[in-house]
């Protein structure tokens, strides 16, 4: 029993020990627990209590960036605002006063806005407070700081008379309170017009011009193509009407009328370019309407807070207003050539079969003025005094219609008879190659010599009869009627411009006659051909050659009348008189007042607005265009530069039955030469009759090398006589250049050659070698000639070969120095001249030269000038032919 007891003891003390270790254990390890509980409880509460001072710092850093990047976009905002502002109102729109001037903008580009003060930001620059006024709205000015409203008013006034050309802006002034004073500093415009001051009561009138302004331009010049004026201008380039800006300064209370037109001009007002900038009238509320109120502390512009700027130094707007009205005063300015000119894309699209027609300019209302050449109006007549523009208004034409018109469709021939090279430009020049392909012709410095006048109008004479064969042939009676059934013909349209060409019809002489026939009938028959005259002149009072014939004027119903033109246009039509410069008045209606227009003409004649057109068109230009024959008066011709010349040639065998000599160049269009035949007929010799010792070396000279030119070497004989000292360096050269075909003789020779050559004669008929006599000064032999020579005097050998001799190819080119001198040469007063079968007169006048050298009594209408010479072959003439002497050879 103890033994059991003993063990149950011993295992009830092992169980409460193992027990007693359990919970020893437990406890331990659930102290060890509360201990690093107690440990991450106090690391806990350090931690929470370091988080609002984390949380703090990173909210001031995150606050201070947000204040940083909006600091930056602000300032960036402002960047943007200030620059969009510079672009919307550049220049005058926004400088400041200090450094302001005008500054017009372009045509087509809008005028922008105007600053009257600024916006403060902070922490960026300010930025300009623009308001919108012209093409897009009003302003209408509040507040009771009457100090800044009155500023406000001349700066939106100056900038806007700043930023538009001169003119561009007209001011409507009603200030019945101040009568005008507030806007007295703009005084000086109303001497050009620019300015209106309406007293009290005028304001209804005022309101009324104005709605029937807008009323005028929406009908006919927007006239439904275009919204406004800024939309025109815009898709043009071109602005027809200024900007009316009515500054209304208080006033009665509006009556009802008034208060309706009012509130049209604030609808309507802004897309036909007229404004309101009023104070102390109420406006009604619009898109348009910018409201600017001032009170003493503060300054709102469509209710945004600005610093409104000073108001502009009175001495700086009384300066602009001055420079303003004295440039309206002295005219508009040209506009650019370019208006002119379709894009170059469409260039020579156009066909002239029925008619030619161009924009010479724009109207008032901004449309283009065209010119029309065709069977109604046929021919142009262009007045206007030195330096209206006249010969800049023909450059614009003749670029006009160049561009819309081929080579194919329309040629020009031009003539100039001032003194002058302006038409020069359209021929092949030395140091530009180009050319218009259109002209046929340019004639310049002719003041002298009106038988080129005359030429020209033979040639388009020739011309008309050509085109009118033509057309009988194919029985039809105009020019579109003759293309259409002749396709394959060539027949251009023809403009031809005579500038100055009184010069051709001036005196009673025969060239006035002829020139004036010509021009009536080229001027009444030349219109069914396709052949247009245009004339144009300084002034055509005393024209007695064109006036004296009212049907040659009737035919030139187009009249265009540059500034202060006299009797271009209708007898009482006195529109040119009141014209400003770079104007015209173009009237098709033979002058009458009805049928004026007024174009503003561009700017032309210079040679760099125009080199870039001729250029253009001188590079499309077909790939068989010759270049424009150019007469230049003041030039000397070259001998080896003639056509005629070139195209000389020796046969392979014998020689040329009729040989030619060249003595000079006609003065014709086609730049021919003046031809002597030398055949074996009598009297085939030349005269030449003068002092002029250079102009007669220069005919025999080239005479010589023409001949020589037409024989091959060792076929014919060259024999030079030069007898006096000064024509020896010319005939020296000649001899020299003949080389072994030439002989030499001087004053103690020449009885030898007249021997050798008039005993050598021989028998009637017999063939011999060509022989040709170059006798200089021949006159200064006569002593020498008096003598014996073989059985016959000198003399007697010289009159037998000039009678025999070119029977036998022997001929003689001489020069006398006098008239009477070969006269006595020949025989005497009494003696014939018959075997001088052509002659060269150069300072010898007409008169001299009488019935024996010349068909009919009297002698020729020949009056002697420098380098000119009276060609007249009596085997071909029946008129003498005035040539030019070839220039020197060396």
């Amino acid at each position: 029993m103890a033994d059991v007891r003993a063990r149950l003891v011993t295992r009830v003390r092992g169980m409460l020990s193992e027990a007693l270790g359990a919970t020893r254990t437990r406890l331990a390890t659930a102290e060890a627990d509360l201990a690093a509980g107690r440990d991450r409880l106090a690391r806990t509460r350090k931690a929470a209590a370091a988080v609002p001072a984390r949380v703090g710092a990173a909210r001031d850093r995150r606050l201070a960036e947000i204040d940083a990047r909006h600091t930056a976009r602000l300032a960036e905002l402002a960047r943007r605002a200030a620059a969009a502002a510079q672009r919307e109102a550049p220049g005058a729109a926004s400088a400041p006063w200090d450094r302001w001037r005008a500054t017009p903008a372009g045509r087509s580009e809008p005028p922008g806005a105007l600053r009257v003060g600024t916006v403060r930001l902070d922490g960026a620059e300010p930025v300009p407070a623009l308001v919108p006024l012209l093409d897009a709205g009003h302003a209408h000015l509040a507040g009771r700081d009457r100090d800044g409203l009155a500023a406000v008013v001349p700066a939106l006034l100056l900038r806007s008379v700043g930023r538009a050309d001169p003119g561009a802006v007209r001011l409507y002034g009603y200030d019945p309170e101040h009568l005008g004073g507030g806007l007295a500093g703009f005084a000086p415009l109303g001497t050009a017009g620019l300015l209106t001051f309406v007293g009290p009561g005028g304001l209804g009138r005022l309101l009324d011009d104005l709605v029937e302004q807008i009323r005028r331009i929406n009908a006919t010049v927007l006239a439904g193509e275009y919204g406004s004026l800024r939309e025109l201008a815009a898709a043009t380039g071109r602005r027809p009407e200024p900007w009316r800006v009515a500054v209304l300064l208080g006033g009665d209370e509006l009556s009802r009328h008034e208060r309706g037109q009012l509130d049209r001009v604030v609808r309507t007002g802004a897309a036909c370019g007229v404004h309101l900038v009023v104070r102390g009238i109420e406006l009604p509320d619009d898109p348009t309407v910018t409201r600017i109120t001032v009170e003493p502390d503060d300054a709102r512009v469509a209710g945004l807070p600005v610093v409104l700027d000073a108001p502009p130094p009175p001495a700086l707007v009384t300066e602009t207003c001055r420079t303003v009205a004295s440039r309206v005063a002295a005219g508009p300015p040209p506009t650019p050539f370019t208006d002119l000119l379709p894009p170059p894309d469409e260039y020579w699209r156009e066909d002239s079969a029925h008619g030619l027609s161009a924009p010479i300019g724009e109207g008032p209302h901004g449309r283009q003025v065209l010119l029309t050449l065709g069977d109604y109006p046929p021919h142009a007549l262009i007045g206007g005094p030195s330096g209206t523009g006249k010969t800049n208004l023909i450059f614009a034409w003749i670029g006009a219609l160049a561009a819309r018109y081929s080579p194919a469709e329309l040629e020009f021939y031009l003539l100039d008879f001032k003194e002058g090279v302006s038409f020069a430009r359209f021929a092949q020049g030395r140091r530009d190659p180009s050319w218009l392909p259109h002209m046929r012709l340019v004639g310049i410095n002719v003041n002298t010599d009106r038988e080129f006048g005359l030429a020209l109008l033979r040639f388009l004479a020739e011309e008309l009869r050509r085109r009118a064969d033509a057309a009988k042939k194919h029985e039809v009676t105009k020019l579109a009627e003759l293309r259409a059934v002749d396709p394959d013909g060539h027949w251009p349209r023809i403009v031809a411009v005579v500038d100055e060409f009184q010069a051709l019809l001036a005196g009673r002489d025969v060239v006035a006659r002829e020139a004036a026939d010509l021009l009536e009938d080229l001027a009444r028959r030349g219109r069914s051909q396709g052949i247009h005259l245009v004339l144009a002149s300084q002034d055509v009072r005393g024209i007695e050659a064109l006036w004296g014939r009212p049907a040659l004027v009737a035919q030139f119903t187009l009249r265009i009348a540059l500034p202060k033109a006299l009797r271009i246009l209708a007898e009482r039509n006195d529109a040119a008189q009141s014209l400003p410069r770079h104007h015209a008045v173009v009237n098709a209606e033979s002058g009458l007042a009805e049928g004026n227009e007024v174009a503003r003409i561009p700017s032309a004649s210079d040679w760099e607005t125009w080199s870039e057109l001729q250029h253009r068109l001188w590079r499309m230009r077909p790939q068989d265009a010759a270049p424009a024959r150019l007469f230049d008066g003041d030039a000397i011709p070259k001998l080896a530069d003639a056509p005629d010349f070139r195209a000389l040639t020796a046969p392979e065998q014998g020689v040329p039955r009729s040989p030619v000599a060249l003595l000079g160049e006609i003065i014709d269009v086609q730049s021919r030469s003046a031809a002597l035949r030398l055949p074996r007929a009598p009297g085939r010799n030349l005269a030449v009759l003068g002092t002029r010792v250079d102009e007669a070396c220069a005919v025999l000279d080239a005479a010589a090398r023409s001949l020589a030119r037409q024989y091959r070497p060792g076929t014919a004989r060259f024999s030079i006589a030069c007898l006096d000292p000064d024509a020896d360096p010319a005939a020296r050269a000649l001899y020299e250049d003949l080389e072994g075909d030439a002989s030499w003789y001087d004053e103690e020779t020449v009885p030898e050659l007249m021997a050798e050559a008039g005993d050598g004669l021989g028998a009637p008929g017999a063939a011999r070698t060509p022989h040709f006599l170059l006798l200089y000064a021949v006159d200064a032999a006569a002593a020498a000639l008096a003598g014996k020579a073989g059985t016959r005097t000198g003399l007697e050998q010289l009159r037998r070969i000039l009678h025999d001799g070119p029977e036998r190819r022997t001929h003689v080119l001489a020069w006398w120095r006098g008239v009477a001198r070969m006269r006595v040469d020949l025989g005497g007063a009494g003696a014939r001249t018959d075997q001088i079968g052509a002659w060269v007169a150069l300072d010898v006048q007409g008169g001299e030269l009488g019935s024996s050298l010349y068909p009919g009594s009297g002698g020729p209408d020949w009056y002697p000038r420098p380098w000119r010479g009276l060609y007249f072959d009596r085997a071909v003439h029946r008129t003498g032919q005035v040539i030019i002497p070839y220039g020197p050879s060396r």
